[in-house]
């Protein structure tokens, strides 16, 4: 299986059905996180996925994938109450997520964009 699916369903896993046994089944023994808001280690996603809002929908956009790093390209509904734009950097060893990156800003809606350009294009 290629690194972009395991991504892909890791995602899927924590952000959309919010499953924690599932979830560990990603996780290398070790997690360095980058995010200064998450905690190292397993219980940084633990703790995410059961405390994040019911309210919150992830969409997948782009994925890109270079030896062991992945980057997804998404959209986060209802985080703190705004439509947040993320990239999120993943590095695995041996199938297993072992760090994560991420970059977020708030989604500025095309037609109210400087550009005309919609931040987030579902190809």
């Amino acid at each position: 299986m290629s690194n972009s699916k395991i991504i892909s369903d890791y995602m899927r896993t924590v952000f959309v059905q919010r499953d924690l046994a599932k979830v560990e089944t990603f996780l290398g023994p070790t997690k360095t996180e980058h995010n200064p808001r998450m905690p190292n280690g397993h219980d940084g996603v633990r703790g995410f996925i059961t405390n994040a809002p019911k309210d919150l929908v992830y969409e997948q956009g782009l994925i890109a994938e270079t030896g062991d790093y992945v980057m997804v390209h998404g959209r986060y509904s209802g985080w703190e109450g705004k439509t947040m734009i993320a990239v999120d950097i993943f590095r695995l060893e041996h199938g297993k997520v072992v760090e994560h990156w991420d970059v977020m800003q708030e989604e500025v809606p095309a037609e109210k964009s400087v550009n005309g350009n919609a931040m987030f294009p579902v190809t």
